[in-house]
């Protein structure tokens, strides 16, 4: 990736940044780059993620100053303007400090809303996309659907061949980052998960429901009737929670649940989250870091689409090159309108598309069990689960991971700026 010194960056009234910035590092230039920063600003001393067991940094015992990620070359600090100031003009061509840019808030789905409101949204999205439907597709299209959820199974795992896989993502670690997990979940009892919160004052159990719901078809299994609605339902789960109960959470917190997951040798990590469709020099460097140590990170392509250009395409962090974005397609294979679409940046595309719409799948025990939602969010995991199935089978990590995800997808009748590659499937 090209070097560059990201600031100022301008931002739309959508993209909400907490007041202080990411530093991201030069490879290999992490030390250097915190010297630069102490002399520039006088900020010495930071939290260090390595400092931390399993490198899951505790936000509730660091300073307000704010931390570094050795493993991913970042830090993440409050500055005065005058700091700023100094800091950016050393960040020269040839410093240590890669870019400077506003930390952001990230939002699931694109909202911060509980999971009483998301079914309000489901049934939006649900509504609106019926309608769309209707108006687009000749009376015999609309009533030939070709996926549909029965007794054994969703329609996603029928779509992408989940059903008839012999892999189950077994000794494969998937870790989603989002707003935790159910822990009291009938599904899931006796399943190895591990879990660490990265929002100061929740613990891991999740209070808004996405979080579940992702994790449920990226790693379920069955419900209590039989009828699977999970992919690699032998994987080793890790639970970052990232975003808050209200849905929402900086990258602070994002970069803290990576770190984590790296360092554990996880090998794909799924982030159904994202605001805004500015780029991030910090989100790009990460991932690419990631994939250097056997790491994918798969992200939603999210749910703008149906906005006026430029504020249809692929939103932040899934707009970085090194991070894979999954667009979300329908059981007759159509891509919904909600779904973003590539933007004129090579960076900015659709990678790949997934199911994610009406996808059945777990949800806290106090609020139903079950529940069927639509977004790229959904998307994002049935993609995350397949990654660990390949992993499985073929022993692929990282960059190896991406190219057979992508050259194995089913191509399907819709713009490439749309779906990417196509459908992804699963192996036999």
């Amino acid at each position: 990736m090209t070097s560059e010194v990201s600031f100022p960056i301008s931002t739309s009234q959508s993209e909400e940044t907490t007041g202080k910035y990411v530093i991201t590092f030069r490879d290999n230039a992490t030390t250097e780059g915190l010297a630069i920063l102490r002399d520039q600003s006088g900020i010495s001393g930071l939290a260090n993620a390595a400092d931390f067991p399993e490198s899951a940094l505790d936000f509730s015992q660091i300073e307000a100053t704010g931390a570094v990620f050795p493993t991913l070359g970042i830090a993440v600090v409050s500055l005065d303007e005058e700091a700023l100031h100094r800091t950016t003009i050393s960040a020269a061509e040839d410093s240590a400090i890669l870019s400077i840019e506003p930390e952001r808030i990230f939002y699931a789905n694109g909202n911060g809303l509980s999971i009483d409101h998301l079914t309000g949204y489901r049934d939006a999205v649900n509504n609106l996309y019926a309608k769309a439907i209707a108006s687009d597709l000749g009376e015999e299209m609309r009533d030939q659907a070709v996926f549909q959820d029965d007794a054994v199974s969703t329609w996603g795992l029928k779509a992408t061949k989940v059903i008839t896989s012999q892999y189950t993502g077994e000794g494969i670690k998937i870790a989603v980052l989002d707003t935790g997990f159910d822990f009291q979940h009938p599904d899931f009892q006796g399943r190895s998960i591990l879990s660490k919160s990265f929002i100061p004052g929740e613990v891991e159990q999740d209070g808004n429901g996405h979080g579940t719901h992702c994790i449920g078809t990226a790693a379920g299994f069955k419900d209590l009737n039989g009828r699977r609605y999970g992919v690699a339902h032998k994987s080793t789960i890790y639970v970052g929670k990232v975003l808050s109960n209200a849905g929402s959470g900086s990258t602070s917190g994002i970069l803290a649940g990576i770190e984590w997951a790296i360092v554990n040798g996880v090998q794909v990590i799924s982030m159904s989250l994202g605001d805004g469709t500015s780029q991030s020099s910090a989100y790009e460097t990460v991932a690419r870091r990631a994939l250097q140590n056997g790491s994918l990170i798969i992200a939603a392509a999210g749910n703008n689409g149906r906005d006026l250009p430029p504020g249809n395409i692929v939103t932040q962090p899934a707009n970085s090159q090194s991070i894979m974005a999954v667009a979300a397609v329908d059981n007759t294979l159509t891509v919904p309108s909600f779904s973003a679409t590539s933007g004129t940046s090579i960076a900015a595309n659709v990678d790949i598309a997934g199911p994610g719409v009406n996808v059945y799948s777990s949800v806290p025990v106090n609020k139903g069990r079950y529940a069927s939602f639509s977004g790229t969010s959904m998307a994002t995991p049935h993609v995350a689960g397949i990654a660990a199935l390949y992993a499985q089978a073929l022993n692929v990590r990282g960059q190896a991971l991406w190219q057979i995800l992508i050259s194995r997808t089913l191509r399907i009748p819709q713009p490439n700026p749309r779906v990417g590659s196509g459908l992804v499937q699963a192996p036999q």
